[in-house]
């Protein structure tokens, strides 16, 4: 069992920058591959980035390039998503999620949910 809970969501203009945090407890989280996703209203949840177990590799998707950083402190059961250069579209509810393999994007591959937490980016 891994619990899963994030923070760091907030209301941002765009162009700006959230930090968002994902702490795990219970099983050892150095096992677990992880992975962020978002749902905005209206759309199905989909992926934006993850990391192995180590941290040395990660994945995203094609929004996430080049702007959001996906990293993983296992010392702290941590896992961060660093967002610049956020866009309205950006706007969602953003979950973290332990799973098995770092480059499954397939969100029903993760075995661990946190509840979320909201990032709006609106002037």
């Amino acid at each position: 069992q891994v619990h899963l809970v994030e923070s760091g969501g907030g209301v941002v203009q765009p162009g700006g920058s959230l930090r968002l945090s994902c702490v795990a407890s219970g099983s050892r989280f150095s096992m677990w591959a992880m992975g962020w996703f978002r749902q905005a209203p209206g759309k199905e949840r989909e992926f934006v980035a993850s990391v192995s177990t180590g941290g040395d590799s990660t994945y995203y998707t094609d929004f996430a390039r080049g702007r959001f950083t996906i990293s993983r402190d296992n010392a702290q059961n941590t896992v961060y998503l660093q967002m610049d250069k956020l866009k309205p579209e950006d706007t969602a509810i953003y979950y973290c999620a332990a799973g098995t393999a770092y480059y499954i994007v397939d969100s029903s591959h993760y075995d661990y949910w946190g509840q979320g937490t909201q990032v709006s980016v609106s002037s």
